[in-house]
């Protein structure tokens, strides 16, 4: 076997031997925002334009399991997502956007699996079966703890509903990706590439052995595994990441687990344009530095794609910016020719020394981690918050010293004003958001509700699959916030120690 073909292991070189020339990379937008009446304008604009599968953005309130109506979603509701409280808001966002034919990655963590329980249910109503459903869902607790804070449940329940999503999917949901593990919001945290891949890489290892250790077989669950990357501003550096991460995780696989499937060996994985790259100042230039990091995403041989809006420093993107960052992928697919080989920097000097550079820096902090017991001991003792906090701090030194140029912040500065023309978020359709949960509350069956919670509670206290019952909590209309509150009361709520 030569290992220096693409589509054979480890698979440094792409993960199919044609790459692109046979199917080019999944086209995502990341959106939503106020209403799901609202976030579903822009999706069915987005696959009018071409996108060829959905991301959805939930707000805060979804994140963290608390209904739009409840008291600390004042304020909250829409604004840097879709509201997503009850089956009938996840109905009206994919209205008129059958299930069945299109892929639908869906960014939510701590109650990732209500989530996954009202996208089915959605599929039901509109005849669709679970079996055909495509799509992902990030169900990535472990980097929540590190980098984002929207997490519920201590570690270990959280773990527990991680690997229920991976069983329950394996045996009825067959074409769906389980989890995103994902560096990209390690990296917005302000962590170096080699810290990206080795944290993200150490949180997979966790997620894995915690599957074995629920009885789950490697070479099954480990198929639907995918990982969700970072792309920044060091153009060679990125790419590089990208090919170190396929082959470190191939080995991860096999040399670790003993796995023999090589579709379970794949590092599967979609890249977003690195947000906190974007300016406020001369936002033109975000442009340029998004066309940059999806070039380099796609050299690296990503599966999906999103590209970020010019305005993104300033508000949520306007249809047009979000067009024009939807282009910049199309342009790069079918005009600049890149797709027509895979991994064309293969074999270059630069690329290939710095792809066993980041493998090597990588590898060493894999091994620090293992020595502390493992991704879960090194969150909880704070040490890879730490050092991630470390090297945010050297990097915005090196902007504030000039020793980083930041082009139309730190140097070529001017006093140009931004455009005006920035999407707002309107308060009377956060009312209707609320009362429409309000509304769905007040005539329902409450006392099929109740019951359901009750069994819900029941089920978490032991060892059974949990996602069966949400789903039957969700059937009968349940409320996210309500199925989030029945989960706290029997797994309690994170607090760090440290």
């Amino acid at each position: 076997m030569n290992k220096n073909i693409p589509g054979q292991f480890p698979f440094t070189r792409g993960i199919y031997p044609k790459m692109y020339q046979k199917r080019l990379w999944t086209m995502r937008q990341y959106a939503g925002f106020t209403t799901a009446e609202e976030s579903n304008k822009r999706y069915r604009y987005l696959l009018d334009q071409g996108v060829t599968g959905l991301s959805v953005a939930f707000d805060l309130p979804t994140q963290i399991g608390y209904d739009s109506d409840h008291v600390l979603a004042d304020g909250e509701v829409g604004k840097v997502g879709v509201p997503i409280s009850t089956s009938e808001d996840m109905v009206r966002l994919f209205k008129d956007i059958p299930l069945e034919s299109v892929s639908t990655s869906m960014t939510i963590n701590a109650t990732a699996a209500i989530l996954l329980a009202f996208y089915i249910v959605t599929a039901e109503k509109q005849g669709v079966s679970v079996q055909k459903l495509k799509g992902t869902i990030q169900n990535d607790i472990l980097k929540e703890y590190i980098a984002r804070g929207t997490y519920i449940y201590p570690p270990e329940p959280s773990m527990r509903i991680v690997t229920d999503i991976f069983e329950f999917c394996s045996d009825h949901v067959p074409n769906w990706n389980t989890i995103s593990i994902s560096g990209y919001h390690i990296r917005e945290a302000g962590s170096t590439a080699a810290q990206e891949l080795a944290f993200t890489l150490a949180d997979g290892i966790a997620y894995v052995q915690a599957a074995i250790d629920k009885g789950l077989d490697v070479n099954r669950f480990g198929k639907r595994l995918s990982f969700f990357f970072n792309s920044h501003n060091d153009f060679l550096t990125e790419v590089a990441k990208f090919r170190a991460a396929r082959r470190m995780w191939a080995h991860i696989m096999e040399d670790r687990f003993g796995t023999t499937e090589e579709k379970a060996m794949m590092c599967r994985f979609h890249t977003q344009t690195g947000g906190s790259t974007l300016a406020a100042q001369q936002i033109d230039n975000n442009v340029v530095r998004t066309t940059i990091q999806a070039m380099s995403a796609v050299l690296g041989g990503t599966q999906s794609l999103h590209t970020n809006s010019r305005d993104e420093a300033l508000a949520l993107p306007s249809d047009n910016a979000v067009k024009l960052a939807l282009r910049t992928q199309q342009v790069i697919a079918h005009e600049s020719g890149i797709a027509d080989h895979p991994d064309p920097f293969g074999g270059s000097y630069v690329v290939e020394s710095l792809t066993d550079q980041l493998e090597a820096e990588a590898k060493d902090i894999i091994a620090e981690i293992d020595e502390m017991g493992g991704a879960v001991d090194a969150i909880e003792k704070g040490w890879v918050q730490s050092e991630i906090a470390r090297s945010a701090y050297e990097y915005q030194s090196k902007v504030d010293s000039g020793d980083q140029i930041i082009v139309g912040v730190n140097k070529f500065s001017s006093d140009e004003k931004n455009e005006s023309d920035l999407l707002a978020i309107d308060p009377k359709a956060v009312d209707n958001q609320i009362k429409h949960v309000v509304n769905f509350k007040a005539k329902r069956n409450n006392d099929h509700v109740q019951n359901r919670l009750s069994e819900l509670e029941s089920v978490a206290s032991n060892t059974e699959n949990i996602i069966p019952t949400i789903i039957e909590c969700v059937r009968h209309d349940c409320t996210l916030g309500e199925i989030s509150d029945s989960l706290r009361k029997v797994f309690g709520e994170y607090r760090p120690n440290f």
